[in-house]
């Protein structure tokens, strides 16, 4: 079984602020962000705001991409959403 999203954001989160030596603490006060988000992040909690995880990975140096799955986008190549209709 695969690891979810939140989880495997947690794992690279936690271990590039180890490699930074940055504390949690440090971390929120150079994002702008609180000790506790850091901690939900940290944890792997699936509720975040996605504006203040932007910001924690970018002073992380670390980006988030965007990629469609190969079964989604098929699904998706078929819908009229897809064609500029109506969902």
């Amino acid at each position: 079984m695969s690891q979810s999203f939140a989880a495997v954001l947690a794992g690279e989160v936690r271990s590039r602020r180890a490699v930074l030596r940055l504390t949690q603490h440090d971390l929120a006060q150079l994002a702008g962000v609180s000790e506790r988000f850091v901690r939900f992040v940290e944890q792997g909690k699936p509720s975040v705001q996605l504006d203040s995880l932007v910001a924690v990975l970018e002073t992380l140096g670390l980006e988030l991409k965007v990629a469609a799955r190969t079964s989604q986008a098929v699904r998706a190549a078929g819908s009229p959403a897809k064609n500029g209709g109506e969902l």
